[in-house]
């Protein structure tokens, strides 16, 4: 009986900070396109870190979905 609670318990791994990994994806993207579009001078450093910082966050949302969500 104690094992079926626990197991119930665990069955939910929605945690609200999801959310705001969710959110901090979305608000990466908007930057890069952001210093993307940028016209007389491209920042190649910020550009970079944008986009190691995203390819992260993307990992991290993936991992989170599918894994942690979904499994």
């Amino acid at each position: 009986m104690l094992l079926l609670a626990e197991e119930t318990a665990s069955a939910s791994s929605f945690d609200p900070f999801d959310i705001m990994m969710l959110l901090f994806t979305v608000v990466i993207a908007i930057g890069l396109v952001r210093l993307l579009m940028e016209r007389p001078r491209k920042n190649y450093f910020a550009i970079g870190f944008a986009l190691v910082s995203l390819a992260i966050f993307l990992f991290i949302d993936y991992v989170m979905i599918f894994e942690v969500w979904a499994g």
